[in-house]
């Protein structure tokens, strides 16, 4: 099997922190395409329209090494066509992004309430990953790991491209300790400290996970703190990284995270209150750094509002 050559650099910059799409031209053992344009509408026409293909490539909006590409360009297998997508329109994350450590390998910042850690669906420049890379002159800054878009608190990013298997080798095998806090109604009747194992599945599409028979796959540990006026503070310790899966054990014991717009009710789409963030803040992150084999320990500078 012949080997496949490294793609090149691409020729055009990042806008606003989000890197252009690569795209490489597929083999064509049938000849469907004759030209550029052709595979270029087959491919995009059907999500973005044909005439909206059409027009970006009259733009001069795909670009190859040598500069913009023209539809009527003869097909070329492994040809390598760069462009940017159109952003959607977003409304602005009115907090902003804590940088609590910097250094020549990492960013550990405090990741606001509401805001995505990296592009994703209808999330795409107001995200962490893209304000950071604008912000922090940082082109190449990538997540070692992903926080939930409605949760708070500490994410870690890596610099440099060739460090990052290494940061996230870290989360995969379960060697970062990390605590998170949250709000919920006291319940005299939870006895707790409580580990919480059970199986979570979570279909595309669906906004809820849900817990269902069979082997667990999801573990947390659940602590009261102190409580006043009916609410409670807790620290929560997760063993494994489900999606959702504090906000799922919280609700499964009857202790809804104060806010929380899926569990136990999915609320219905609309614009976001940002008065009313989900009470759950990821505090704390515990690691030995891979390459310097340093015990590195950070605690976010975010505090919860739902508990005085």
């Amino acid at each position: 099997m012949r080997r496949r050559s490294k793609a090149p650099s691409s020729p055009l910059p990042q806008r606003n922190g989000i890197d252009p799409v690569r795209v490489r031209l597929p083999e064509d053992p049938e000849g469907v395409w004759g030209t550029v344009g052709e595979h270029l509408v087959a491919r995009y026409g059907g999500a973005i329209g044909v005439g909206r293909v059409e027009e970006m490539l009259a733009g001069g909006r795909f670009v190859g090494v040598d500069g913009p590409v023209g539809g009527d360009e003869p097909y070329a297998v492994g040809r390598y066509v760069w462009f940017h997508r159109d952003f959607p329109v977003e409304r602005e994350v009115p907090f902003p992004v804590g940088v609590v450590h910097r250094d020549e390998q990492i960013v550990v910042v405090d990741k606001p309430h509401f805001l995505a850690t990296m592009p994703r669906g209808r999330h795409v420049t107001e995200t962490a990953l893209a304000r950071l890379r604008r912000d922090l002159g940082l082109p190449f800054l990538q997540p070692a790991h992903r926080l939930d878009r409605l949760t708070a608190g500490l994410v870690l990013f890596v610099v440099r491209p060739e460090d990052r298997g290494a940061y996230q080798t870290l989360f995969r095998d379960r060697v970062v300790r990390k605590e998170y806090e949250a709000v919920a109604g006291y319940v005299p009747g939870v006895e707790l400290p409580v580990t919480v194992r059970s199986r979570m599945e979570k279909e595309r599409g669906v906004m809820a996970a849900r817990e269902v028979a069979g082997e667990p796959n999801a573990e947390s540990r659940i602590e009261l703190v102190e409580h006043a006026g009916g609410l409670g503070r807790y620290r929560l310790l997760p063993v494994t990284g489900r999606t959702h899966q504090l906000r799922v054990h919280m609700n499964g014991l009857g202790l809804p995270i104060l806010h929380d717009p899926v569990y136990p009710v999915v609320r219905e789409d609309g614009p976001e209150d940002f008065g009313r963030p989900l009470q759950l803040l990821a505090r704390t992150l515990e690691f030995t750094d891979p390459f310097t084999g340093v015990a590195m320990r950070f605690e976010s500078r975010l505090a919860l509002s739902g508990l005085g």
